[in-house]
């Protein structure tokens, strides 16, 4: 059978363990096809439970859950550069039908997704007929394209804790135009401000390596600074010093770190408030 349009989980796990491919939102998976597109293919669009978004101490996000859908949807302030992002992925059409999941399985190193869920420190949930298995974000994407999905899994939720639920966030995105296009860089920051000083930072840019990045320097040296002054403690060397980005059609390497460097501190001072 070319294609199937299982009604239940266990089903689809089942036809993904004899060698299905998995079809969510097809935004990536049908223009990447070329003439014809192989099967055998797995569609999860009947799976409602793979949808949606719920509380339950930290913050679940079903895997097949729309753009458009967590766009929409009421989530706290640390999750404001995910819904920026979501107002960003291509057109309405694709932000209706793209799923978060397929945004990360594609594994693109530009993938908006990516970086507002590395500065809340998500995690990937992995479902196969052996199990489930939770992974960091960051442990997920090992490289353009690549992914530590085992053959028979599928990506079924992705997962934000409780603490990383703190403070305000923002996301900004570089390219020839603002919508329907591929990132020249793109920067998330989450801050977190207590008595006035920054108590946690988080900061992730992506389009700039091989995978998207948290910027750790950045980030310890925002903790303790005022509010006021957040912007001014990004030093462009700790940003640099922390991306491999590489020239292409869009930009040159030289470039995407430039411009890193001034989202990154667009992104705090935004996130800051």
């Amino acid at each position: 059978m070319d294609y199937a349009r299982p009604q239940t989980l266990t089903e689809a796990l089942g036809l993904l363990a004899s060698g299905g491919r998995v079809l969510g939102g097809g935004t990536d998976l049908y223009p990447g096809a070329g003439a014809r597109l192989s099967g055998p293919l797995v569609d999860l669009s009947a799976l409602a439970g793979l949808a949606g978004i719920s509380r339950d101490g930290g913050l679940r996000i079903g895997a097949a859950t729309s753009w458009t859908a967590i766009a929409e949807a009421d989530l706290p302030p640390a999750l404001a550069a995910l819904q920026q992002a979501a107002r960003q992925v291509g057109g309405r059409q694709v932000q209706n039908a793209g799923t978060l999941g397929g945004n990360l399985c594609n594994a693109s190193p530009a993938a908006d997704g990516v970086p507002p869920l590395l500065a809340v420190g998500a995690e990937v949930e992995l479902t196969s007929v052996s199990g489930v298995r939770r992974l960091p974000l960051s442990a997920f994407l090992v490289g353009p394209r690549r992914t530590a999905l085992a053959p028979g899994e599928v990506l079924t939720a992705v997962l934000v804790p409780e603490g990383a639920l703190r403070g305000r966030s923002a996301f900004l995105k570089l390219g020839a135009r603002s919508h329907l296009v591929i990132s020249i860089a793109m920067v998330a920051a989450r801050i977190a401000v207590d008595g006035g000083r920054i108590a946690e930072a988080a900061v992730a840019v992506g389009a700039c390596s091989p995978v998207a990045v948290r910027l750790r320097e950045v980030e310890a040296a925002l903790v303790g600074a005022t509010a006021a002054s957040a912007a001014d403690r990004v030093r462009a060397s700790d940003v640099t010093a922390a991306l491999s980005p590489i020239d292409d059609v869009r930009a040159t390497a030289e470039y995407r770190r430039e411009a890193a460097v001034e989202l990154v501190r667009r992104a705090v001072a935004e996130a800051v408030g």
